[in-house]
């Protein structure tokens, strides 16, 4: 079997596992506790803080642990969203694309009076910065762009974002839930007053990520109750998820070099192979681009049909999002960079992980060509394609 589907989630390292089991056994306790049992586990606790604060060049105390990614974006924007109010500034800007833990809570917030200006997402799976500055008004209270997104890879410009919002006085989010342990980040050297992140994108566990939110930010709580997290998140924290995700972090990060290189090779020996298919075109910017991650638009076929021939042949991939993968509509990030219903329908995302192989990345780019090939064989819109009574968009 070959594992293409990291972007969904990622199967935990050794290091995550017997942190966490260990943590298990030797620190169970309660870390609100104040008997010993449980201040061990407290100090498990903040020693996870501090490390995964070292990793995005963060202070310790500007960590906030949650449930994962999704959690700490509606955090992130709910709060921003807030602050924006006391100060009659109810206008918030984000893209077409970003992932939908973002853009359900911007749906939501215009319900409640906010105004919300998507931006355009060019071909390439990018925006412009002096577009995103052109948006800003006296009323704008945040600015929310996922660093890479989750199911073309496009890395955004991050640091001449984060420049633009502190030029004009906005608070700027990032949804870092795909870049980080794949790409360097530094908070202050790219901007950034609040980010997102969740461990089982980086060999953690499910269930645990953080909120950074700098210093001087006052966060609007999702959960009351006691006051954990400072009064900030209630719930007994998981102090074996978040110690397996910062030991998870911190080994990602150290080998991040080496395994970008090796992971680009890798894809871009992908992209190479799948290109020789006809009426085909990788979705994003060629370069800007996770490590990682390819994703292709077949014309003439289903997404769906792919997938599972794919798997029959012991490949997992997906079409998109995991989040969406029950839904039958084409991926609205397909269709935010101009690739027509039709064609985003037939889709492919593939999202290597370090141990592929040369021989493994042949036999995906075999597979999909013989898959592709097999599905056009007997598909009506392919024929009608073939025959000139539909013209090829791609």
């Amino acid at each position: 079997m070959i594992y293409a589907d990291n972007a969904a989630t990622t199967k935990m390292s050794k290091t995550a596992i017997d942190t966490m089991v260990a943590c298990m056994n030797e620190n169970f306790g309660n870390p609100s506790s104040l008997y010993t049992i449980g201040q061990s586990a407290k100090e498990r606790l903040e020693e996870a803080r501090k490390d995964v604060a070292s990793v995005i060049g963060a202070d310790a105390k500007e960590i906030l642990f949650t449930s994962g990614g999704s959690e700490a974006d509606n955090q992130a924007i709910r709060s921003a969203a807030e602050l924006g109010r006391k100060n009659g500034k109810l206008h918030i800007i984000s893209t077409a694309f970003e992932h939908h833990a973002v853009l359900h809570t911007l749906e939501k917030l215009k319900k409640e009076g906010f105004e919300v200006t998507l931006l355009d997402v060019h071909e390439d799976g990018l925006i412009r910065p002096d577009e995103l500055e052109a948006a800003i008004k006296d009323t704008t209270c945040l600015v929310t762009v996922m660093f890479a997104n989750n199911e073309i890879g496009t890395i955004q410009p991050i640091r001449e974002i984060g420049a633009i919002c502190r030029k004009h006085n906005v608070l700027f989010h990032t949804d870092a839930v795909q870049a980080i342990g794949h790409l360097p980040i530094n908070v202050i050297d790219d901007n950034i007053d609040m980010l997102s992140a969740s461990a089982h994108k980086f060999h953690g566990p499910k269930g645990v990520g953080f909120l950074y939110f700098k210093k001087g930010i006052r966060l609007t709580n999702l959960i009351e109750g006691g006051a954990q997290e400072k009064g900030r998140r209630a719930g007994t924290e998981n102090v074996p998820g978040i110690v397996a995700m910062a030991a998870a972090l911190k080994e990602a990060v150290s080998k991040l070099d080496e395994t970008s290189k090796y992971l680009t090779e890798k894809r871009d020996r992908l992209i190479k192979g799948l290109k020789e298919i006809s009426h085909s075109a990788l979705n994003g910017d060629a370069v800007k681009r996770l490590p990682s991650n390819v994703n292709f638009c077949f014309e003439g076929i289903e997404g769906e049909s792919l997938l599972l021939l794919l798997d029959d042949k012991g490949i997992s991939a997906s079409s998109g999002s995991a989040c969406t993968s029950g839904s039958l509509d084409p991926s609205h990030v397909l269709l935010a960079i101009g690739r027509v219903h039709d064609v985003a329908h037939g889709s492919l995302r593939l999202s290597i992980g370090e141990d592929i192989t040369d021989e493994e990345v042949d036999y995906i780019v075999k597979s999909v060509k013989e898959v592709v090939e097999y599905l056009r064989g007997f598909s009506p819109i392919w024929r009608d394609l073939v025959a000139g009574k539909k013209q090829f968009i791609l």
